[in-house]
């Protein structure tokens, strides 16, 4: 049974006011928590970024199964109750779950490959830094719907 979730995504955040809005659902998110990893963003290529990608779920998994989600415009796409009960499905599993955001770039093939699902948070097209907190409040909505929190309405 997944007990944590992880996001793994291409570069920093920089901004001070993107951080505080991630902070503040980081720490409402406990069922089941969120650990956010960054890799390195590289100006050469996304085949780099997704070397780094693909190591980092490499060294997280330890061995052990992985189920990657790479989060792409051209992923399925869902309500936010439907969103909410794929993931209680997802922590049912007893794979360790990655979330992942490419950078500006976009997702190298070999990490599209890698992955066993592709989610839309919707059909535009976000700055990855902004997908990144997009996710991260559907994932505290997730929570919030699935105990019945007024959050949602």
């Amino acid at each position: 049974m997944a007990r944590q979730f992880y996001l793994i995504v291409v570069g920093k955040l920089k901004d001070s006011h993107l951080e505080s809005i991630e902070s503040d659902y980081l720490k409402r998110i406990n069922n089941p928590e969120l650990i956010i990893h960054e890799v390195k963003a590289s100006a050469e290529n996304k085949e780099a970024e997704g070397d780094a990608i693909l190591k980092k779920i490499r060294d997280l998994s330890q061995g052990g199964s992985a189920h990657s989600i790479a989060m792409t415009e051209w992923g399925k796409k869902s309500t936010s109750v439907a969103f909410a009960e794929w993931t209680k499905n997802l922590i049912e599993r007893p794979a360790k779950i990655f979330f992942l955001i490419a950078g500006a770039e976009g997702f190298s093939d070999e990490v599209l490959r890698a992955c066993q699902e592709r989610i839309s948070l919707s059909e535009l097209t976000f700055p990855h830094k902004l997908a990144r907190i997009l996710l991260v409040e559907q994932l505290y909505r997730a929570q919030t719907i699935r105990s019945g929190h007024p959050y949602h309405n």
